[in-house]
């Protein structure tokens, strides 16, 4: 799925819905429409089973956050989750939309559950980087799977991949700032290349949370071949996630330029040169700046160039010219050609 003869276009492009459906399922399944069509590879929600996941304390703690869908955490979170019911109705758009279905499991239970319904991807949060025994039940699974390094220090995450890896499966890692939003100047994108160096047998790629899209295409200039970003139906939406994600136009975009980077790169044959359209329109040709007589030694000084309807000499060659004997006289003004000298 991450291998380069597999990668769509030289990029796997992750839109994270994360929570942002609030709950609810059509506006979960509008998410995998509207990001399918805007170019997502994978489409990636999380699962938590909360009683699982928070202590009786946090639980029950008060929420008062602007952000708060319930006066305790524990509700709060229970409103933002899928009922598990849904899951396979989420699987199935997904499946007719030609995305993968991803997904973050925060805890075993939620594992177990994303194995039965067969997810195609699996995602460990930069919150279980160094979870070894979470990572360790995952890596079993033999799905592929993409883990985010934000927060983490290279022993942490070395010993993360390398539980990964000894299950067998496909490993991404994603470089990633755990600031939300991140700034443009917190990007630290060159850690990309020393994820290259450190992890060879891995796809290495990016999960931001900058609110813009140039940190895309700059990361795969960084060597970056999966990415992954927030999206949102509505930046306005209450929530911690919507400030910062793309909506659909800036996600199209994202992924637009991402896939248009490696295409940049290769610089155009060298027989297309100066054949370009608007040099047979407007290109000059070389002329004699003064009368040249036959036996005389053409000079940077007895050349000029002049627009005909069909190029001569084009006045780049200027160089293939000057210090060739004339064969002929040649008025001023008149075209020079290369039959014009020996």
């Amino acid at each position: 799925m991450f291998r380069a003869d597999e990668l769509n276009d030289g990029a796997f492009v992750i839109a994270e819905v994360g929570q942002n459906h609030q709950g609810n399922l059509e506006k979960a399944l509008e998410y995998i429409k509207i990001y399918a069509a805007a170019g997502a590879d994978a489409v990636k929600f999380q699962t938590r089973n909360n009683r699982y996941l928070f202590s009786d304390e946090s639980y029950a703690a008060p929420y008062a956050s602007e952000n708060a869908f319930a006066e305790t955490y524990g509700a709060h979170r229970e409103a933002l989750e899928l009922d598990v019911e849904v899951l396979p109705i989420i699987k199935q758009a997904c499946l007719d939309s030609k995305t993968a279905f991803m997904s973050t499991p925060f805890d075993e239970p939620s594992l177990e559950l994303l194995v039965d319904l067969d997810v195609d991807i699996l995602k460990i949060a930069s919150f279980d980087l160094g979870n070894l025994p979470l990572i360790n039940r995952m890596a079993k699974t033999g799905k592929p799977v993409v883990i985010s390094v934000g927060g983490g220090k290279i022993d942490q995450i070395r010993s993360s991949v390398a539980t990964l890896l000894e299950g067998g499966g496909e490993v991404a890692v994603l470089h990633c700032v755990s600031e939300y939003p991140c700034e443009y100047n917190r990007l630290g994108l060159d850690n990309i290349k020393t994820l290259i160096e450190e992890f060879p047998d891995c796809v290495i790629g990016s999960s931001d949370h900058f609110n813009g899209t140039l940190s895309g295409p700059v990361a795969y200039l960084q060597g970056a071949r999966v990415f992954e970003k927030h999206v949102t139906l509505n930046r306005a939406w209450r929530g911690t996630d919507h400030s910062f994600a793309l909506e659909a136009e800036g996600f199209r975009k994202f992924v637009r330029d991402i896939r248009r980077v490696r295409h940049m790169l290769p610089p155009k044959p060298v027989d297309e040169l100066g054949t370009e359209a608007v040099f047979k329109k407007l290109g000059k040709s070389l002329v004699a700046y003064h009368d040249i007589a036959a036996g005389e030694t053409i000079t940077i000084d007895s050349l000029s160039g002049r627009i005909f309807p069909d190029q001569i000499i084009p006045v780049r060659e200027s160089n293939r010219v000057i210090g060739q004997v004339a064969a002929r006289a040649i008025a001023k003004g008149e075209a020079i050609r290369y039959d014009d000298f020996g």
